[in-house]
């Protein structure tokens, strides 16, 4: 069987608390040319995309916003409330439920969980993966292998094959 790839990004850098909470804190200046950075490169780095699972922040919307538009045929965002602080156990109950045929998935949430969700699932536990541990940079992406269905995804069931960074 084909390995599914998950995609683990921390959206790109957002401007300071202001005032109108956490959850529409745009991104800055620096965080678009993250986006637009990153999104050829992660296109090159993974291929073509099945679905975008993305936090209903404003900085993660805009995130998978300017990274689709580097990439081919990019998936229209699937907006969830439940990943704006959601935990690594609730990301992996959103992928859960996800169909056998997805086989590629990108999320875009927030730090800790992205790094910490890495770093649960990498079964090898790599030295890339005791990096990720430390957490991930604003418009970093964890590319994982997964061997497992969507349901099964669990601790150390899957591999961390690399890390994808703007290049800024």
């Amino acid at each position: 069987m084909t390995p599914r790839t998950l995609v683990l990004l921390r959206h790109a850098q957002a401007e300071p608390e202001n005032g109108l909470g956490d959850e529409q804190r745009p991104l800055s200046a620096h965080g678009r040319r993250q986006g637009a950075s990153l999104g050829p490169i992660l296109a090159a780095q993974v291929g073509g995309l099945d679905r975008a699972l993305v936090s209903s922040a404003l900085r993660t919307t805009e995130t998978y916003k300017i990274v689709a538009s580097g990439w081919d045929a990019a998936p229209a965002a699937d907006v969830r409330d439940e990943l704006y602080q959601a935990g690594p156990r609730d990301v992996l109950a959103v992928l859960a439920e996800l169909p056998e045929e997805v086989r590629s998935v990108l999320v875009v949430g927030h730090e800790p969980t992205m790094s910490s969700l890495a770093h649960l699932l990498d079964g090898e536990r790599s030295t890339l993966a005791e990096m990720v541990s430390l957490g991930m940079s604003t418009a970093n992406a964890a590319v994982l292998e997964v061997p497992v269905p969507w349901a099964e995804l669990d601790r150390s069931t899957a591999r961390l094959v690399t890390i994808v960074r703007p290049e800024l």
